[in-house]
């Protein structure tokens, strides 16, 4: 089959021929018809060894069952997280880690549920119940960033958003249901989820409520030191910092199948809406890669797998020099 592995120049990915996965018992083999590209990826791919497959999130049709009985049947379209090697015509996924996309779901927007979709529902999990209550989402343009918005508004939350540039992004992420946008934290929030890391980080510990919760899923450098004012957190009385590891979280509530599902059935329902900025064919992979490198976009990017050179990629508009960016439903 064909796969996107890692290569030692810029993008650090090329299209090569590598043996076909062998699925474990408990595992799904998956024709992959579309994957989302996620910025933890790209920023590693420099790290990997050459070679070497990548890919976390994957749409695509089951072409072998699991061998153990778990699972979907052969035939079935499925959205699902992949361990590595998303990034290629056939993904082998574990069963517990797949979910049928309802009919009403794209392709595309499927690609985009698994690790941001996930990383953003386990993280409002985490915060319980949060109707009426108040929630910041630092880095809101982002992937992981409008799932939350959109999730805690049909959560019943008062969701404010924290961005770099207001004026830029507060009718965008007004209609995906935040109350407010802003570029400096106001009063205490009962919910933080901080997709950023580093001051702003320290800056949100600052703005918990008692008995509030902040989920962290950013880190900008591992070297980094997070300073925050002592005082204001001591104050808040019974708030806790909570670290979010995706994969770990999935295991510990075996989630990810159900929590698949919820999303699909959200984007089915017009609830949910994956934020496609970019999409494109495998085939030219830079473009997208470096938009997300360079912060160029703030929402997904998905790369369709098409079949040949000349194949077209189905339901996108016509590409240029290969690629296109592509403003979702909710923009136009």
């Amino acid at each position: 089959m064909l796969a996107l592995t890692a290569a030692p120049a810029a993008p650090h990915v090329a299209l090569t021929s590598v043996p076909d996965p062998v699925p474990l018992p408990d595992q799904a083999l998956v024709r992959v018809r579309a994957f989302s590209l996620n910025r933890g990826e790209v920023t590693d791919l420099a790290k990997l060894p050459e070679g070497s497959m990548t890919g976390w999130d994957v749409a695509g049709v089951v072409e072998r069952a699991a061998a153990d009985g778990s699972g979907l049947p052969a035939g079935t379209r499925v959205a699902g997280l992949a361990g590595t090697g998303a990034w290629a015509q056939l993904a082998a996924v574990p069963a517990s880690r797949l979910a049928a996309i309802p009919d009403e779901v794209s392709d595309t927007q499927a690609a985009t549920l698994p690790t941001a979709g996930m990383t953003a529902l386990r993280s409002l999990e985490i915060a319980g119940l949060l109707l009426g209550k108040r929630m910041l989402v630092t880095g809101a343009t982002g992937g992981v960033g409008r799932m939350a918005v959109q999730l805690g508004h049909a959560s019943g939350a008062l969701v404010t958003a924290l961005v770099r540039d207001a004026a830029a992004s507060a009718a965008q992420l007004r209609r995906l249901g935040a109350a407010a946008v802003t570029e400096e934290p106001g009063g205490d929030f009962d919910f933080i989820l901080d997709a950023v890391g580093g001051t702003t980080f320290g800056l949100a510990i600052g703005h918990l409520a008692p008995r509030g919760v902040l989920v962290n899923i950013g880190t900008q450098d591992d070297e980094e030191m997070v300073t925050f004012q002592a005082k204001r957190f001591d104050r808040a009385f019974g708030a806790r910092i909570y670290t979010l590891n995706l994969p770990s979280e999935l295991a510990s509530h075996d989630s990810a199948a159900s929590d698949l599902a919820r999303l699909c059935a959200l984007a089915a329902a017009g609830r949910l809406d994956g934020q496609v900025e970019f999409e494109g064919s495998w085939r030219q992979p830079g473009p997208a890669i470096d938009s997300l490198l360079h912060r160029r976009i703030g929402g997904k990017a998905v790369l369709h797998v098409d079949l040949s050179a000349k194949a077209a990629v189905p339901d996108i508009p016509a590409v240029h020099e290969s690629y296109a960016v592509v403003l979702p439903a909710t923009l136009k």
